[in-house]
Order: C-alpha cells, then sequence, then structure tokens
C-alpha cells in the first residue's frame, strides 16, 4: 500500500483489512520448565502462530536506527468455547484490529482492566465475551469520533445474560478516556452532572491538565486549573508570527512540540480528526549539506549511517552482556568505545548522527543510560510523522473551551492529608477533595513547589534520577520560499564537536504554517550555550548558514521579517524540554512519578510520568485521562469505605491498594507464586492467597533487521501491534488451604507444571483481585490485623531499646 499523499487527510482506520486470526488449544502436555522463571506463553513449532514486527521509533530529522525492528508473536490463546462465545459483528477481527490501535491486546485483559475488576474471572469464558463486547464499543466510537457514545447503543445487540459485562467494559471504557474524549458534539456541562461535587485542583494547563480537567468534568466533578502563564498548552506553543510592514504575510510558529509523532491510534490524531483537520505527512527525505555548503557525497552519507548504526547495535549487545552494570554506563561512553573506525572523512558526519540522537531523547549521550536509553521503543504508536496545518495551538484550543482555567497563578506549595488538598498561589490559597500537578520535571526538580507533607523518598528519588533535557529552537520569517520544497528537513555539518547540535536540522513549515516558515534546531549541548546566546548573533548564524548552501546556487537568501528564539531552559515554568531516562535511572521512574500520594489524595500527570509514551506530546494527554480516571477511583474508594466499611472485594482499587502492602512481604515465595497467610493459626485447612505473576518484564531483544518503510498491509499491522513486544506484568489470585500451598510448592517441573497442577488437578481458578471474594476478605483482614500487631510490638520494643537510661 502506498503512503497517502503529503496532502491528504490521513484516515488512520479505513485501510486496515480484516486480519485474519486462528485460536488454538494449548497442548495437553506442555514441556516443563525446569528453572523457576515467570510464566510466559511457549510457542509450539506446528501451532499456527501470527508473527509480527515491531519498528521501532522516529521522533524526527532521521532515524535514530535505520528501522531496527523487534520480533514478537501474537498467541490468540483460548479454550474451545465456541458454543457459547457471544455474537456481536461478524467482523470480530476487524474489531480486534481496532482495539489494538487503542492499546489493548486481542485475547487478553490488561492490568488496568484486572485493577477495574471488568472480570470475575480471568482466562474464562467470561473474558472471551468481554473483550469482543469491550472490541464492539471502540470500533462503534471509532467509526464517529465526533459522537458521543451512549451504553444503551449496546443494549439490543448484546445478549441479556452479557450485560453486566457490557456495563463493566462501557464503564471502564468511558472513565478511562478511551471513548468520548477529546472534542465531540455534547459539550462538557458547566455544572457537575453528579451529586458528589467533589472538587478537583489541577496544577498546569498543557495537554496533560487540559485532558484531565475535560475528563472529571464529565465525570461530575467541580474543577479548577491554575495556569502560571498567561496562556494555555505549557509545552505546546503556536505562536503568530508576522509582519505589518509592506506586503502583509504570517505564519503560525510550533515553538514548542511540533510533530505528531504516530499516527496509529494517536488520540491526538484522533482530536485532530474530530476537529476536521488533515494531517500532513512529514517526508522522509532530509539531504545532508556540508562544511562548505554543499551537498554531501550520497554514498558517503549512507555508508555512515549504516556504520553508524552498526555502533549502536554493537551498545544493544554490550549492555546484554553487562546485566544490571550497564545501569551506571552511558551511552555515550559505549558509542564512544567502539568509534575506533571514525576517521577525519567522517568525523563530521558521526558527529551529526551524535546531535540527532541528542535530539531525539533530549540528553546530552554522555548522561544518557545505555540500559534503557531507548526503554520505550516497544510502544511506539507506529504510523507516520505528521504536521497538524495551523499549528498544536488549535488541539489546545479546543481542549481549553469551557474549562475553568485561572492564568498566572503561580503555585508554591501544596498541602495534602485525609482530610482534603490546600494549593497555595501567590496569597491565594485554593482548597479541594484532591490535586493533580502537572507541572514539568523540571519544575520538580527545583523545588519551587513544596509539598507538605514532603513526598515519599521513593519519589524524591524517582525526580532526582529521571533525566530532563533540553531543545531549542530559531523560527524564521521569510519573504519568500527560497529553499528546496521537495524535501521537509534538511541537515548541517559542524566541525565542532561541542557545537554539533548548532542549528544541525532544519525544518520547512511552508506547507503547513500558512507562510514561508524555516525552523532551525539546536539540541544537546549547544542548546545550553544557546541561552544565553543574544538573538541577532543566533540569527545571524543561522543566515551564513543557509547563504553558504543556497548563494552559491544562484539562490538570494534574504533578511527574515520576523525571528523568535527560545529558551526553554531558563523558562520557570518548564526549566527544560522533555524527559530522558538517565544514567542510573530506568523506566521503573516514570511509573513511580506517577504514583498517587497520600492515601489518594496528590496525583501526578505529565509526559515524564508514563512508561510507555515519555517525551511526547500524546503521552502527556494520555497521562492526564489516567489521572482523571484514578482520582474517580479513589473517590469511589473513599465514599464506598464510608458507606460499606466491611466490604473489601466490593472495591477493587481498595482491594489492590491493600493486596500489594501486604505482598510486598509474603509468608512463602517459589517461581512465580507468592503466599500470604495468618502465622497465628498453624492449622494446614486455613485459607492462604496466592498471588501467581505472570509475565514479568524481561530484557527486551534489541537486534533485529531493517526494515523499509513502505506502508504495506502488514507492516501497519505490525506498527499496531507494538505496544505489546514487551508484555506488561499480570497479578492473578486464587484461595488454598495451607496443606494445598506445600503441596504445589513440592511439584516438580517448573512454574508451568505447578499451574497446570493448580487448575487441572486443584480444579482451582485465577482470578482478578475483585473476583476474590467475601472469603477473601476475612483472610485478609487477619492477615493485616495480625501484621499490624507485630509492627506495633516491634516498635514498641525498639522504642524501649532506644530510650536513655
Amino acid at each position: 500500500m502506498e503512503p497517502p499523499n503529503q496532502n491528504q487527510s490521513l484516515d488512520e482506520f479505513s485501510q486496515f483489512p480484516p486480519l485474519h486470526l486462528q485460536f488454538f488449544e494449548p497442548p495437553p502436555n506442555p514441556k516443563p520448565n525446569p528453572s523457576p522463571a515467570p510464566i510466559t506463553p511457549t510457542p509450539q513449532p506446528t501451532t499456527p502462530l501470527l508473527s509480527v514486527q515491531v519498528p521501532r521509533r522516529r521522533r524526527g530529522g532521521r532515524s535514530q536506527h535505520a528501522r531496527t525492528t523487534t520480533s514478537f508473536t501474537l498467541q490468540a490463546n483460548r479454550p474451545d468455547l465456541s458454543e457459547e462465545i457471544i455474537v456481536i459483528n461478524r467482523e470480530a477481527t476487524a474489531e480486534a484490529l481496532t482495539a489494538l490501535s487503542a492499546g489493548f491486546p486481542a485475547d487478553s485483559l490488561t492490568e488496568e482492566e484486572m485493577e477495574f475488576g471488568v472480570c470475575r474471572v480471568v482466562g474464562g469464558l467470561e473474558q472471551v465475551n468481554y473483550i469482543l463486547i469491550r472490541n464492539h464499543i471502540i470500533s462503534k466510537w471509532r467509526e464517529n469520533v465526533s459522537r458521543w457514545v451512549h451504553k444503551e447503543m449496546f443494549v439490543d445487540a448484546v445478549p441479556p445474560h452479557c450485560h453486566h459485562l457490557l456495563d463493566s467494559a462501557y464503564n471502564y471504557l468511558n472513565t478511562y478516556g478511551y471513548i468520548n474524549f477529546g472534542e465531540i458534539k455534547e459539550k462538557i456541562p458547566e455544572e457537575p452532572t453528579s451529586s458528589n461535587g467533589l472538587r478537583v485542583v489541577i496544577i498546569g494547563a498543557g495537554l496533560a491538565g487540559l485532558a484531565a480537567a475535560r475528563q472529571v468534568l464529565r465525570l461530575g466533578f467541580r474543577v479548577t486549573v491554575l495556569e502560571g502563564r498567561k496562556r494555555a498548552g505549557g509545552r505546546v506553543y503556536t505562536k503568530k508570527m508576522e509582519t505589518g510592514e509592506g506586503k502583509r504575510m504570517s505564519a503560525w510558529a510550533d515553538l514548542g512540540g511540533s510533530v505528531l509523532t504516530g499516527t496509529l491510534g494517536n488520540p491526538l490524531g484522533i482530536l485532530a480528526k474530530q476537529l476536521g483537520c488533515s494531517l500532513y505527512k512529514v517526508g522522509d527525505k532530509c539531504p545532508l549539506f556540508g562544511l562548505d555548503g554543499k551537498p554531501v557525497d550520497k554514498e558517503l552519507d549512507d555508508k555512515v549511517e549504516a556504520d553508524f548504526n552498526r555502533l549502536l547495535d554493537k551498545a544493544s549487545r554490550l549492555r546484554q552482556l553487562m546485566g544490571d552494570a550497564a545501569m551506571d554506563v552511558s551511552l555515550g561512553s559505549a558509542l564512544e568505545t567502539f568509534s575506533d573506525n571514525v576517521n577525519a572523512e567522517t568525523i563530521h558526519f558521526y558527529n551529526w548522527h551524535l546531535a540527532n540522537l541528542e535530539y531525539a531523547n533530549a540528553s546530552l549521550l554522555s548522561k544518557l543510560s545505555l540500559a534503557f536509553w531507548d526503554q520505550d521503543d516497544p510502544y511506539d504508536m507506529g504510523g507516520d510523522h505528521c504536521f497538524l496545518p495551523g499549528g498544536n495551538g488549535r488541539l489546545v484550543q479546543a481542549l481549553a473551551e469551557n474549562v475553568p482555567i485561572l492564568y498566572e497563578r503561580t503555585v508554591h506549595s501544596i498541602r495534602y492529608g485525609s482530610d482534603g488538598v490546600q494549593v497555595v498561589a501567590g496569597s491565594q490559597v485554593y482548597e479541594g477533595d484532591m490535586v493533580l500537578c502537572t507541572v514539568p520535571l523540571g519544575v520538580l526538580k527545583s523545588g519551587s513547589i513544596k509539598f507538605v507533607p514532603e513526598l515519599p523518598q521513593r519519589k524524591i528519588d524517582s525526580i532526582k534520577r529521571l533525566g530532563y533535557g533540553l531543545l531549542n529552537k530559531v523560527a524564521m520569517l521569510f519573504p519568500h520560499v527560497f529553499w528546496g520544497t521537495d524535501f521537509d528537513t534538511f541537515g548541517h555539518l559542524n566541525d565542532d564537536p561541542s557545537r554539533r547540535g548548532e542549528f544541525f536540522l532544519f525544518y520547512s513549515y511552508t506547507s503547513v504554517a500558512g507562510g514561508p516558515l524555516l525552523i532551525a534546531l539546536v539540541a544537546g549541548e549547544a542548546a545550553y550555550k544557546f541561552e544565553n546566546m543574544p538573538p541577532p548573533d543566533a540569527v545571524a548564524k543561522v543566515l551564513k548558514i543557509l547563504r553558504a548552501i543556497y548563494e552559491p546556487q544562484g539562490i538570494t537568501v534574504p533578511d527574515p521579517v520576523q525571528t523568535v528564539c527560545t529558551r526553554w531552559g531558563s523558562d520557570p515554568f518548564t526549566l527544560g524540554s522533555y524527559s530522558n531516562v538517565a544514567v542510573g535511572a530506568s523506566g521503573d521512574d516514570y511509573d513511580i512519578l506517577a504514583e498517587s500520594v497520600g492515601d489518594g489524595r496528590l496525583f501526578f500527570a505529565g509526559e515524564a510520568t508514563t512508561r510507555r509514551y515519555p517525551a511526547t506530546m500524546h503521552g502527556a494527554f494520555l497521562s492526564g485521562l489516567r489521572e482523571a480516571a484514578n482520582m474517580a477511583h479513589h473517590a469511589n474508594a473513599r465514599a464506598s469505605r464510608m458507606k460499606v466499611g466491611r466490604s473489601l472485594s466490593k472495591n477493587a482499587h481498595a482491594c489492590a491498594s491493600l493486596l500489594a502492602d501486604l505482598f510486598r512481604e509474603p509468608d512463602l515465595e517459589f517461581g512465580s507464586f507468592s503466599v500470604i497467610f495468618s502465622r497465628k493459626n498453624s492449622d494446614p485447612k486455613t485459607q492462604a492467597i496466592v498471588r501467581v505473576t505472570f509475565n514479568e518484564p524481561r530484557k527486551k531483544n534489541h537486534e533485529g533487521s531493517r526494515s523499509d518503510q513502505q506502508h504495506s498491509n502488514k507492516l501497519l499491522f505490525q506498527q499496531l501491534q507494538s505496544h505489546f513486544s514487551q508484555q506488561q506484568q499480570l497479578h492473578v489470585y486464587t484461595l488454598l488451604t495451607r496443606q494445598q500451598v506445600l503441596d504445589l510448592r513440592e511439584v516438580r517441573g517448573g512454574d508451568e507444571m505447578r499451574l497446570n497442577y493448580l487448575c487441572e488437578t486443584l480444579g482451582v481458578k485465577l482470578m482478578g483481585r475483585k473476583g476474590l471474594g467475601p472469603t477473601a476478605d476475612t483472610v485478609i483482614a487477619s492477615i493485616k490485623a495480625e501484621r499490624g500487631s507485630r509492627k506495633s510490638s516491634s516498635t514498641s520494643s525498639a522504642s524501649r531499646l532506644e530510650r536513655p537510661k
């Protein structure tokens, strides 16, 4: 399939044909795994599977790694229950494909769904039917994303005995913002539609804050958004550049986030579609110009690019050999180790590729983690990189509509506790039931916001460990277009390694900005020096480069009619550009930063809180939707505790939180099985809670073959699947007697044989947290009380020991 024309609207979903999956039963006697490794599906050689390739990310400029791929296999594994599976739509596989684009696996639940308690039993017929309903709802909304989808639309299509699954699927999708988000025809209600009337304070009117604000308004909360600037958008800033003298001209310049990185499933692409905007595909062609301004030799350019990608492959193999020690090594030092073949002829090319890598990660390579610098690659959205004509400010404007935003409110402190929150901005205090902090990582690092009480140490440590870098731009509006129009980007080599990122890449925005606009990028070490460079000097340097390129061709380069130089590092509301995984950090730090604090009073969102999509606009947007759902769940949990405090299993999130705390110190562990029980009662018939961990995080295989960028049907599906090449960690539970636990531990053959013994011999069903039921409530309460008593006794003893004589 040929890629869409550059001036053509990109419809992400209409071009996908139905996908035919073959379901199968696992072999009756799987080969046992002798080592107690986490349970993972083991493909059989005679089983028909769908094998796909996952393209790695490409944020801008040239690909950092020549479209290297990672292989994985999708197995649609379910029992033979075809006679009981409901039929909603004959295009079930096409609907599964659409759900994939929204981030859902074809044949299993996500951890988020399990925590929500969408099914009572994990892995059975109920789950199969739930997935069919979930996929159908998503597909129906995607058919027309400008309308609100109501649950009643599906009542006739879903059999009555599955209406509880319809309730679960619709409530989950609507709460977490997988449907009915963005700019739809039904306006945000001006007054809360829910009777709870809880108050939420949101700090920051960037994409994360706006997404969260719109969602919690729809869920019935009262919202106040505090923004320090005079405008919304945060690091997404579209400025109108114009001149009033002589011939009037103007152009819209994206001075912050500018490229929609991947359109397959990207929620901002859906928002653009709701606004009737046609996305513009950024072309792959990126010619380089040498120190003398002449085009570089094409063969030499291709050779150096291939050599550079081989260096990245070597670095990947090195980190695999180093194991955990790679966390303390920088990517820069690894590349330097393997750069012996770089000579005087190729050094400038090599430095350009290093600058492009620093641009993609907003970090000096000397500070970027060798172990985890590309940990988000498996979750690449896939699809084209695009500009939004008129700038991304159009998205901000749409999201800010009808949202109560108070501008020029700089927050200094956040106080949170069991009775609510207080946010201090200047001399004003804003009170609420919950607060969402969406300020950039740079602001958190600066300590300009005081948290009372202080944030947990693990969150403070993650804030320190994560990297936060800088990218700057010079935007220039010219009287006319003098550069080539057959490419959207071009690069320039530099002779000084310390200045390799200085105006190394140019973006032409003429096709989308409304005028002859050219933007030069400044990355790496040069971006920090640029903060102190006077704007006239910066513009003069850019013009010198452009004139060296075009005037030998007989093309006159005029002076720009207006210029803008960014200073994101000096901006007190950003103090940088976007996050990265620094030496000593990992993807876990994104998760820790996303954790709520204070028993569901203080929440965090923003691009630095999403492990899958950091440093992206859609990552920020999705994090806002995520936290809106989390705030709603914590509010419901508190309400449930007030009404029915003794029924833990009726609230999935209260149960999840308590179980997570108890399983931090399991009473027994073997393989992927953890067990908690009461130690006071030694009766072998007493109940114990067993947790099984599936698909523990494993190190990615970073090697693969080069793939071209032709968007065939197969590649489109491969890109959709990229979310799932590195599976999430899932927990399922069951109740056993202590004697059954001891018998289970003695089963030989590894976790697979234990799982077979558990399900086949004992006839036990594994379930999500919510499915444990009231019986488990008594066990959990007993264990909690016993451990609390032990801790209290231990604390009392410690106090006596430490008392002065």
